[in-house]
């Protein structure tokens, strides 16, 4: 079904991609931006997961450069009945992390340092189990896709912007009129984003990730401290390459600019009554217990995690 749901996805968005290319060239601009999308749909499923890495400046590590962190994303992954993913680190002061991966055999997790300085081993491994639960459902394949094309088209659309309305002699005959639909076409990709990466999505990683760990406590207090975080802290990556805020636990962007576009995350207290509701049902009794961590050692406290 996820592979379902990202072909009618890449069909909207091609067709969206088309659009501008005739609102700034024409017939001739439409036929080009169909080619143009059809090599951005085939370097994307194969590369989308990069490409979103790259951007927000996330580096590989592993058992001997990061074993705690290494050791508790397998012992997860294990439980989760899934392929050890990959695991990055992301050198940015606002906690928040994100998984991507066309598919689980090509999973990786991406967690900030100001996370893994913030919260406890619990918590830590409530998050990680919940980006374990994106890529057990096939979300990543859906939510890399959409963030990379998205953001493709919104540079395109903003391109029209200063060079389709200009182009009096062009085919497509709408002018000033083309260039004002472009003023649209740069946010309208983003509530397409809203719309391919359903709130949804959130509710059953949450719910999935708090079963994988055993303890939906760990989570909610993750995501009470992230979303703090993320209000306070800037995320300049994530600034830079909006389309890219619906793969976040949450969303990264300041709202600053038009970035409330891009809130495709449920409201956080939601979740966390949520995963109240799945801790009784667990029998868990109080969230002022303290469960058990599935790696040893406590929390990271202080202490780097990574090096």
């Amino acid at each position: 079904m996820s592979y379902l749901r990202t072909a009618i996805l890449l069909a909207g968005l091609t067709a969206l991609f088309m659009l501008i290319g005739y609102l700034i060239g024409g017939p001739n601009g439409a036929v080009i931006a169909f080619f143009v999308a059809a090599a951005t749909n085939f370097i994307t499923y194969w590369n989308a997961d990069k490409l979103v890495l790259s951007t927000q400046g996330a580096q590989e590590v592993d058992e001997h450069s990061a074993p705690e962190l290494v050791h508790m994303v397998a012992e997860l992954a294990r439980r989760a009945e899934l392929p050890m993913p990959r695991v990055f680190v992301m050198d940015n002061p606002q906690p928040n992390a994100f998984a991507t991966g066309r598919n689980p055999q090509h999973g990786a997790v991406a967690l900030t340092t100001g996370l893994l300085g913030m919260l406890s081993s619990d918590e830590l491994a409530g998050v990680i189990s919940h980006e374990l639960a994106h890529i057990k459902n096939h979300d990543t394949l859906l939510m890399t896709v959409t963030a990379t094309i998205a953001g493709a088209i919104s540079m395109l659309a903003q391109f029209g912007m200063f060079f389709g309305g200009g182009n009096r002699n062009n085919n497509s005959g709408m002018g000033i009129v083309g260039t004002l639909l472009m003023v649209v076409l740069a946010p309208l990709a983003a509530m397409l984003v809203q719309m391919a990466i359903s709130r949804t999505r959130e509710y059953a990683a949450d719910n999935m990730g708090a079963r994988i760990s055993g303890n939906p406590a760990g989570l909610a207090a993750a995501l009470a401290k992230i979303e703090a975080g993320a209000h306070a802290i800037e995320n300049v990556h994530a600034e830079q390459n909006p389309a890219a805020a619906p793969l976040f636990i949450i969303n990264p962007l300041s709202g600053a600019r038009m970035d409330n576009l891009f809130a495709t995350h449920p409201a956080t207290e939601n979740r966390i009554a949520a995963l109240q509701q799945l801790a009784t049902q667990m029998d868990r009794g109080s969230f002022a217990q303290a469960p058990t961590s599935p790696v040893a050692g406590g929390p990271w406290g202080r202490r780097s995690p990574w090096g």
